[in-house]
């Protein structure tokens, strides 16, 4: 697995590197491939070391997000949540994971979940930037707000993340 680690606004100690690849190795390397792409994004905020660890693997995103006073705790929550989202979704993805992904790593029973859609909404959209889509989310009240970009006509998501900034969701029709 190929991991890459990036800080922001704050240095990268050689001891944390060594200590994520060797984590990542012995804990998701058995449910992923050589091909999947590992990355760690390290930042500091209010007296808080925030770990984003990013895994790619067979067109499937696992993405977790954790915070604590030390890197490395955050680090194994962060794993130790997609591991989680895994085990959660064991049915839907197996397929997609390592062969030997789920023989030996879940002895134990787990819950299914079925996915129940409760409701289909149809809206007319008209062309926007995204400072109008993020004042047409917050008008509504919602978390998120689909919308035509009106800068290349695009579809695109704007949603507010748990730290209070917005990001926008674009295609990659590559």
């Amino acid at each position: 697995m190929k991991t890459t680690i990036t800080a922001k606004k704050m240095q990268i100690p050689q001891n944390f590197t060594e200590y994520a690849e060797t984590k990542i190795d012995t804990k998701l390397s058995k449910f992923f491939g050589d091909e999947a792409d590992a990355k760690i994004v390290i930042s500091e905020i209010k007296n808080q070391i925030v770990i984003e660890l990013t895994v790619k693997y067979n067109s499937i995103i696992f993405r977790a997000e954790r915070s604590a006073e030390d890197k490395n705790v955050a680090l194994d929550d962060a794993i130790d949540k997609i591991i989680r989202q895994i085990r959660k979704n064991k049915t839907k993805i197996e397929k997609r994971l390592k062969d030997t992904a789920f023989k030996e790593n879940f002895a134990e029973p787990v819950q299914e979940v079925d996915y129940e859609v409760i409701r289909h909404k149809k809206f007319k959209m008209r062309p926007m930037d995204t400072d109008e889509a993020i004042l047409q989310m917050n008008m509504l009240g919602h978390n998120f707000f689909m919308f035509t970009n009106a800068e290349n006509g695009e579809i695109n998501v704007v949603y507010k993340r748990s730290e209070g900034n917005y990001a926008v969701l674009e295609p990659d029709n590559q």
